[in-house]
């Protein structure tokens, strides 16, 4: 490997200095930083944009915020003028990376992949500039591998590195399956780096392991190793684990515009800076300033509201995020929303319980008792204080808790 074209001494200018401060924004790790200034330094003298990677494998169809902390320092590093590449790994999903995982991933079908696949990067290019992003698929040079390129692919690592890995450590120690295809996982993530020259990738706390092997496999084959960044994981909106579907704590990109700015404003102030430095497209210095002033006694519901308008109308629009500020306002008063769902029912009059199931406000009469009991729904703005309320013909507006209403007519 040529090691000199990393270390020859490129002049290190403000622009220079900008870059790494915009690429040190948020991050957790960056490997080794002085490699990254001096590639910096190479591209500014050069005019080379450097090569920028981020490999998400297509495990579910939609992309929620956490997944975007990563896309957000792709565009940082996009708007400097670098070339970002964003893989989707259609290959190594068929295996499941198995990264802080106890057990055995299942993998998924190449049908569930291709359906998942579709939804990525169209999600992804509501952060991503479209127009400067290269997209590719492992499987163009993972599929092509054949049982040859891969046993060559498998001689480049041992056993025992792979075992120093934490996870699987943990799982041997615990008695725990291991499966002999989830070795291969951080091996073929590594050489994807080596298919795409990558200067740079991306990625969670959690591939530290694989983003690092990257660089040993570009190494190996006699490239120039590329640098690695870690992002935190972003906590979801419980304020404990970090951002998941299968914890329900997150929000979707894909979400309506208003039940993304609730969802935003219920976090905790305390979590509200950690969103606001992994999130906000905001400068360091503006957000340092609205913290001394919540510290100072401005509301921090102020500074909350801030930052769900401006996510929201990064996936939405301006007018929706002002919208969705409005329909707050008026749930929070106990006012009614301009648009809910409207529904007819024939019967009455109708018990309030068996009403709330008929409109899916509860899933059942005991649940939507429960409700009643806790003073959770009301009829036209007035709560609910007996559940043998029955209701005759006319039209209502049920509200149970503060984001959800239907407008129904008894007949």
């Amino acid at each position: 490997m040529n090691q000199t074209s990393v270390t020859k001494n490129y002049p290190i200018t403000d622009t220079v200095r900008h870059a790494m401060e915009v690429t040190l924004r948020g991050v957790d790790e960056l490997l080794p930083q002085d490699e990254w200034l001096h590639k910096l330094a190479r591209s500014e003298a050069t005019g080379q944009p450097l090569r920028i990677k981020l490999g998400l494998d297509p495990t579910a169809p939609d992309i929620h915020l956490g997944h975007t902390v990563v896309l957000n320092k792709m565009r940082q590093l996009q708007d400097l003028g670098h070339t970002v590449i964003f893989l989707i790994g259609d290959f190594t999903t068929l295996i499941g990376d198995p990264s802080g995982r106890n057990s055995t991933r299942p993998p998924l079908t190449a049908e569930q992949i291709k359906v998942n696949a579709e939804t990525y990067y169209t999600q992804a290019a509501k952060v991503l500039d479209p127009a400067r992003t290269e997209v590719r698929y492992n499987s163009e040079w993972s599929d092509a591998l054949g049982a040859r390129g891969m046993i060559e692919l498998a001689a480049k690592y041992t056993v025992a590195r792979m075992m120093e890995r934490n996870d699987f450590h943990q799982r041997f120690t615990e008695g725990n399956s291991i499966s002999l295809h989830e070795f291969l996982y951080p091996l073929l993530q590594g050489n994807d780096s080596v298919a795409l020259k990558a200067d740079l990738e991306l990625g969670g706390t959690d591939q530290k392991f694989n983003l690092m092997m990257g660089r040993h496999l570009q190494q190996e084959y006699g490239q120039e190793p590329q640098c690695v960044l870690t992002m935190p994981l972003l906590v979801g909106l419980d304020g404990v684990h970090k951002m998941s579907k299968s914890k329900n704590n997150y929000v979707g990109i894909t979400e309506d515009a208003n039940t993304m700015f609730a969802k935003i404003l219920s976090i905790s102030d305390d979590l509200m800076w950690d969103w606001y430095t992994l999130l906000s497209f905001r400068s360091l210095d503006e957000i340092a300033r609205l913290k001394a002033e919540v510290e100072a006694g401005r509301n921090p519901k102020e500074a909350k509201v801030l930052l769900a308008k401006e996510i929201t109308a990064r996936f939405h629009s301006a007018a929706a995020a002002d919208a969705a500020e409005q329909d707050f306002i008026n749930r929070s008063r106990g006012g009614i929303p301009d648009q809910i769902p409207e529904m007819q029912i024939s019967g009455a009059p109708v018990g309030i319980a068996a009403l709330l199931k008929q409109t899916q406000l509860a899933p059942s009469t005991s649940e939507a008792n429960r409700l009643i009991e806790g003073g959770g729904v009301r009829v036209d703005g007035s709560v609910v204080g007996e559940r043998s309320l029955k209701l005759n013909a006319g039209t209502y507006v049920l509200q149970v808790g503060k984001r959800k209403f239907v407008r129904v007519t008894l007949d």
